[in-house]
């Protein structure tokens, strides 16, 4: 069995496959809890965020799971195998520790990563496709990337999807203070959207969200730096006039700013500039309202020349904490070859121990007899001395003939090592 790491990224595939291959929550936990009775696959862990969609198993082989991501999308394998990358046991575990930590986005960096493989990670315990092991590796994955922010300079210099949006705002508008901000869904990432706008100084922020609470929630944590209104979702049409910058990130499967209702809009402002921000996938605005005068359309794609004015130092940084990550993951690879090999030593020391015992018993016997003790020491020692030392001989013999020299070569340094100690004088 094997630790497969399996997807698609903002490097590897355009926004529209990665729209079709994008889970929402519902539909994940539904397709794992299914998976959930099938004995060929049911020990994963699914990571879907705006930018990838990643499916890391403890499988067989990739192709099982290549598989898994075509049917669960109704899309043809063979056309999805043209943009998805995978990797194997080592190397998925640092892809992980990299996808984690941040070094695999779109911002170099950036935190909510993190945030979104834990909840991958809980959606897919809730759903019970999460084997002790598969977890110990996901547990050790955050463990690692923690090291990497808090010991690196990768997570330093601000830069997220939220600042993004704020210097893309700043550089459209010329005074933040008179702005009025449309926030349309109130989730993590636009949440972290309306704070950078708050923190820039608009003037007033507009909260529309599907449900009023979580909508409450971020009015409370933004109210002391800006002005703060909530409105239904169903009124989301009829203020869109309102908003000089749009920040939409709902997760629906649908789109919800339609090009007829921005029309109207611009007239409503007698044409006066907009700027909409696309950060859902699937997209939430429909793509043909960047043929509007007046509007500025950007979507997670076409970010990626605001964020490169803010990853010089994080690029710096990157270059240590991708060293950490490696040896990080080595680390965690080499733990796992020691487990697995504790119940051969375990089943060896237990050999030992029943050879010890057998020749001790041999020797009492021999002694009650009233045979010399010096001769039945002697035997004692070359019995005992040859069968524990056969497999070991027959180890080297093996490793003497592998393909890979290595092999024998180590064996020779460890036992070369253990010998050289035992000829050391005791102080």
């Amino acid at each position: 069995m094997s630790f497969f790491a399996l997807g698609v990224n903002h490097q590897t595939a355009s926004v529209e496959l990665r729209e079709k291959i994008a889970f929402n929550p519902e539909k994940l936990s539904a397709l794992l809890a299914q998976q959930n009775s099938t004995a060929d696959l049911n020990d994963m862990v699914v990571v879907s965020t705006c930018n990838r969609t990643e499916v890391y198993a403890m499988s067989e082989n990739a192709d099982m799971v290549l598989n898994w991501l075509a049917q669960a999308n109704h899309l043809d394998v063979k056309q999805l195998s043209n943009h998805v990358y995978r990797y194997e046991n080592a190397q998925a575990v640092t892809h992980l520790i990299r996808v984690s930590s941040g070094l695999d986005s779109l911002m170099l960096g950036e935190p909510q990563i993190l945030g979104q493989v834990k909840t991958a990670l809980t959606l897919a315990k809730e759903a019970e496709t999460v084997s002790p092991n598969l977890n110990r590796i996901f547990e050790y994955a955050f463990y690692a990337a923690k090291r990497v922010r808090s010991e690196t300079a990768v997570g330093s210099h601000a830069v997220s999807m939220g600042y993004s949006v704020a210097q893309l705002a700043l550089q459209v508008f010329s005074k933040p203070e008179q702005l009025t901000v449309l926030i349309v869904a109130a989730g993590e990432m636009n949440s972290l959207v309306a704070k950078h706008l708050a923190e820039m100084g608009v003037g007033k922020v507009i909260i529309c969200n599907r449900t009023r609470s979580r909508a409450e929630v971020l009015a409370q944590e933004i109210a002391h730096r800006v002005e703060v209104e909530i409105i239904e979702f169903d009124d989301l049409a009829n203020n869109l006039h309102r908003a000089d910058v749009i920040s939409s990130c709902t997760g629906s499967l649908h789109q919800v700013i339609y090009f007829k209702d921005v029309k109207v809009a611009l007239k409503k402002r007698r044409y006066k500039q907009m700027l909409l921000v696309d950060l859902a996938v699937p997209r939430d605005i429909e793509a043909k309202v960047e043929t509007l005068d007046g509007v500025y359309l950007y979507g997670v794609d076409d970010l990626q020349s605001v964020i490169d004015e803010n990853l010089a130092q994080r690029r710096q940084a990157a270059v240590e904490a991708e060293v950490m990550v490696n040896q990080l993951a080595t680390e965690l690879v080499t733990q796992q070859k020691v487990n697995l090999a504790g119940p051969t030593i375990h089943a060896y020391r237990e050999q030992g121990e029943y050879l010890r015992q057998e020749e001790l018993a041999l020797a009492l016997a021999q002694l009650q007899k009233g045979e010399s003790a010096e001769q039945v020491l002697q035997e004692l020692s070359y019995r005992l001395t040859n069968k524990l030392l056969h497999p070991t001989s027959i180890a080297l013999r093996h490793a003497a003939t592998a393909e890979d020299p290595s092999y024998f070569e180590m064996l020779e340094q460890d036992l070369t090592e253990v010998a050289q100690k035992r000829r050391k004088p005791k102080k």
